[in-house]
């Protein structure tokens, strides 16, 4: 390689860099607006969403247990282990109440 090639590559890493290091400084400020805009509304972004009568209807039937884990994943947009876990605890309140 020749000098200006090896300038011409040194100048492409410092741009690139810079645009990480940019992104990084503009993630940071949405996340802190985030942050303060959920302070602001009193919202827990760490508590899981309420499931909704369709997946409590769902989650009673055992034949309809992935059905569901999946309307529950698309309503909340929760990973697949939380699901699963909400729906047993659905699940086996209401075995106890039917029994």
């Amino acid at each position: 390689m020749t000098v200006l090639e090896y300038f011409l590559v040194g100048l492409l890493i410092a741009n690139v860099i810079m645009w990480f290091v940019g992104n990084a400084r503009r993630l940071r400020e949405v996340e802190r607006k985030l942050t303060l805009l959920l302070v602001h509304l009193e919202l827990d972004p760490t508590s899981s969403a309420d499931p909704s009568s369709n997946v409590i209807s769902l989650a009673a039937d055992p034949k309809q247990r992935t059905a569901a884990i999946k309307a529950y994943r698309v309503e909340t947009g929760a990973g697949l282990k939380e699901a699963a876990s909400v729906i047993e605890k659905i699940a086996s309140r209401s075995n106890e109440t039917s029994t």
